[in-house]
């Protein structure tokens, strides 16, 4: 399957010092106008290694009501198995493309290589080429859409993965106890042991036009948490108190999205965080999101804990599948 893609509309825009019209985003979504640039809060910071365990939870509780996102530092991944892991994954996008095309996605399938993804409504295509792969449980890995080059990528995700896994454990964990539930509660109804992780890496390549184009425009994330690397170069911005914020780059930190379900589940006390990717003149940006899903034919729904006649439910118990086929074709998921 040939794939057009946004490295090589990248490569002819460089000397055109233009970009497609169809990259080019309304006034009101564009960066160059939309950006925050004055003095303003940051995207709270939290130490895993804290002997305080209740104050951990405080901070993530503050954090993922007030921001639906932080960082965290000491998390007990080893900052070589995080640079391994952009080492392989940028290695991979810099192949030929003949070779990444090898595991190009197919009709049906959210594995593989791909490109552009486009905002239905707008048609708008997307600064970012992606590779989607599930890394864990192993019931659910297809190595087919694992790529083969550079050699050591499977083994470099596979030892990321071994230490992903405890910690989305820990942070569900720190989440349940911050809302007063037994430590197990939300694990449990995200899909316990069969919760997906499915990696994307985002590429984003150098753009003429950086102030009119979006990697990925502002949403929010589907899964029920996600952790995520990027690489040292600027891009991830976050929207608080009406305003486009700057994520500020911490090396070795990861970064912790609430997402939709997390939010479903605590029928709004934690809230999912709407964010995008904005893309720079001269640097290629790239980003390792693990989005942490439940299984598809999954019914997921606010805890019963958290709705009575004083707090009703805001949103539909669904399947995950159908939540996620709703939430692409934009059908509403709210009550109200």
């Amino acid at each position: 399957m040939e794939v057009d893609t946004v490295q090589c509309v990248a490569s002819v825009s460089k000397d055109a010092n233009t970009i497609p019209a169809e990259f080019i985003r309304s006034v009101n979504e564009q960066p160059g106008v939309t950006t925050f640039h004055g003095p303003g809060p940051e995207i709270p910071l939290i130490d895993l290694a804290n002997t305080n365990r209740d104050q951990i939870i405080d901070e993530i509780v503050k954090a993922s009501r007030e921001w639906g996102i932080f960082q965290v530092m000491n998390h007990g991944i080893p900052p070589v198995v995080i640079q391994d892991l952009q080492r392989v994954g940028k290695k991979f996008f810099e192949l030929p493309q003949e070779e990444k095309e090898k595991v190009a996605m197919v009709p049906g399938r959210l594995e593989g290589y791909g490109s552009r993804l486009t905002n239905k409504q707008q048609g708008t295509k997307n600064w970012v080429d992606f590779l989607f792969h599930n890394i864990w449980p192993q019931s659910q890995i297809n190595h087919a859409f694992w790529p083969d080059n550079p050699p050591d990528y499977r083994h470099v995700n596979e030892e990321y993965t071994k230490y992903m896994v405890p910690l989305v454990d820990q942070l569900l964990e720190y989440l349940s106890l911050g809302l007063r539930l037994d430590a197990n509660v939300l694990k449990e109804a995200s899909g316990g042991d069969n919760l997906r992780f499915l990696l994307k890496i985002n590429y984003y390549p150098p753009c003429p036009c950086p102030d009119l184009a979006l990697g990925v425009p502002a949403h929010t994330d589907m899964s029920a948490i996600t952790l995520l690397v990027p690489n040292e170069v600027q891009g991830l911005q976050v929207f608080k108190d009406d305003h486009w914020i700057n994520a500020r780059y911490i090396p070795n930190a990861i970064i912790v999205h609430i997402g939709d379900q997390i939010e479903i589940l605590s029928n709004g006390n934690y809230k999912g965080v709407l964010h995008r990717s904005t893309v720079t003149k001269d640097e290629t940006r790239i980003s390792w999101p693990v989005f942490c899903e439940p299984p598809e034919d999954m019914v997921v729904g606010p805890l019963p804990q958290f709705v009575s006649d004083e707090i009703p439910a805001k949103y539909k118990a669904k399947k995950y599948k159908d939540y996620q086929y709703c939430k692409l074709n934009k059908i509403g998921v709210m009550l109200n």
